[in-house]
């Protein structure tokens, strides 16, 4: 990306964002989840104010010997950034159980004798979720904390116009709890970088809490019945070409319970929430991105051939991590390519962003 040298009419990074998100091109084939565009979202948002800043502080001398340009962002810098996420065209690789590795059973998650050995009614396996979740002793958190969530996570992406697999990665992130319009959410590490979580594209003022930025008080207020949450929680969630809408909330739900610290109430009534939405599962066989096998709670996205799984622990029916994978060959992918897939191995409540809670 080239930021304008010769002359500067006093707009800043926020102009750039703004600009970006009116270029981006509607977003085609698969969006990721989520909680899988931050990473890669903020890569991109660094790079923006890098370039600037850097573009501010030049001599004058260089200045003088470059020509002027719009400060726009060009094609040819959003292609090889993997942030393509922002346009939908991030798309996963192979593997869910690190390595490269497809499933065994892609698609599935089980094999055929144990989905007919183990199913159970759904509602049933999210009720006894919801009891153990209710009974959680999470939270509070108070508005000047952070919430951290250190996981283990694996992308792929089609920026080199190949489909790719990344090594499974640890990522840590820290939300701040803030209240009211904030411009900096918190910060995230991956791959020995440190990144800001800025505000969510075109909210030049910060963004508020809310569905894009859930902070503990914000999720303390949400509805505790079942179905006005999911009421709720579908009127936030926006309508998407690239989703069935109810795979949308399903979705959006999972990022919830992944990343946040959530009030037990408010857990308990997400889980029987998710039992409500057509097509949700039990998937007996379940894994995360690092293999554990646990409880699986599932639903398919027909129209687009994909499927969300989330993965419990056996024992305490607490939340493991999630995969999500082609069900079907398609042009970006065959059955079993991976979208994403996480670990969650620690979350906690600290006082800073950069801080790590005591093991």
């Amino acid at each position: 990306m080239t930021a304008t040298t010769g002359t500067d009419d006093g707009r800043d990074g926020e102009d750039d964002r703004a600009e970006l998100a009116r270029l981006l091109p509607p977003a085609v084939g698969f969006a990721l989840p989520p909680g899988r565009h931050e990473h890669h979202r903020e890569r991109l948002m660094n790079q923006i104010d890098h370039d600037h800043d850097t573009a501010a502080s030049a001599p004058a001398s260089a200045k003088d010997r470059a020509p002027a340009r719009p400060r726009l962002l060009r094609p040819s810098f959003l292609a090889p950034v993997t942030a393509l996420a922002l346009a939908g065209a991030l798309v996963a690789g192979y593997s869910a159980q690190g390595g490269g590795q497809a499933p065994a059973q892609a698609g599935t998650g089980a094999s055929a004798s144990e989905r007919a050995g183990n199913a159970q009614p759904v509602a049933l396996v999210l009720n006894r979720i919801s009891d153990a979740a209710a009974k959680s002793d999470a939270g509070p958190v108070r508005d000047d904390q952070f919430v951290y969530v250190r996981s283990q996570v694996q992308d792929g992406d089609l920026t080199g116009g190949t489909l790719v697999t990344g090594p499974l990665a640890e990522r840590e992130i820290w939300y701040a709890q803030k209240p009211g319009p904030q411009k900096k959410l918190g910060q995230i590490r991956q791959d020995g970088e440190t990144f800001p979580i800025n505000a969510e594209l075109g909210d030049t003022d910060g963004t508020r809490e809310g569905v894009n930025r859930p902070t503990y008080r914000w999720l303390a207020a949400l509805p505790t019945d079942p179905q006005r949450l999911l009421d709720h929680l579908t009127e936030l969630t926006p309508e998407s070409d690239t989703q069935e809408h109810a795979q949308a909330v399903f979705d959006q739900i999972g990022h919830l319970i992944r990343e946040t610290v959530l009030p037990p109430e408010t857990a308990a009534a997400l889980y029987k929430a998710a039992a409500l939405i057509p097509g949700v599962t039990e998937a007996p066989g379940a894994v995360d991105a690092v293999g554990r096998k646990g409880v699986g709670i599932a639903r398919v996205d027909a129209r687009y051939s994909w499927r969300s799984e989330w993965v419990f622990d056996p024992e305490t029916l607490a939340y493991l991590g999630s995969r999500t994978f082609l069900t079907a060959d398609t042009e970006i992918g065959g059955r079993g390519a991976l979208l994403s897939a996480d670990a969650v191995v620690k979350r906690d409540v600290v006082d800073e962003a950069g801080g790590r809670p005591q093991d």
